[in-house]
């Protein structure tokens, strides 16, 4: 009983984590535990900042096939990285899966998560698809652009609001 097999050395913990009395299993469960609360829809929201943004972007409804395109593509959002969805056959584990997004969140909401998530979520790895200010490492020719223009967001989320 307490004798290992050499196929499964132990490994020492980081010197850090030594200090604070962590092992290697305890680091791994903080960091997979921090990972999900970041990705897996628990917020720290601001009380002071509505969790929605009520106004549509454009004066144009979006269109909910454009949407799923935009998901889906390389040069739209491609959010297939990260996020599973209804009718999207190749898909990432990363983010939450987003079947039935739409009753769960409303519109408003939605489009708040597209538009700049960290105003939900600080610590989100998804980046805001909307915002131009507050960025790190933008390319010179991208500075002051959003990553989606609002006619993309609001296709967007005419698609995820249909996903019920």
């Amino acid at each position: 009983m307490g004798v290992r097999s050499p196929r499964w050395p132990v490994r020492k913990p980081l010197p850090q984590a030594r200090e604070r009395g962590e092992s290697g299993p305890a680091r791994r469960f903080a960091a997979a535990a921090a990972l999900s609360l970041c990705c897996h829809g628990v917020t720290h929201s601001n009380e002071n900042a509505p969790d929605r943004i009520d106004t549509p972007l454009v004066a144009t409804p979006g269109d909910a096939g454009r949407g799923q395109r935009i998901f889906a593509e390389r040069d739209g959002g491609h959010c297939v990285l990260c996020h599973a969805a209804p009718g999207i056959t190749q898909a990432g584990n990363i983010g939450p899966a987003l079947h039935g997004v739409g009753a769960r969140l409303s519109s408003a909401q939605i489009r708040l998560r597209i538009v700049d998530i960290t105003r939900v979520n600080p610590g989100a790895v998804m980046p805001a698809f909307h915002r131009t200010t507050e960025l790190n490492r933008v390319a010179p020719e991208r500075k002051g652009q959003p990553i989606l223009p609002a006619q993309q967001v609001e296709d967007l989320v005419a698609w995820l609001s249909s996903l019920k």
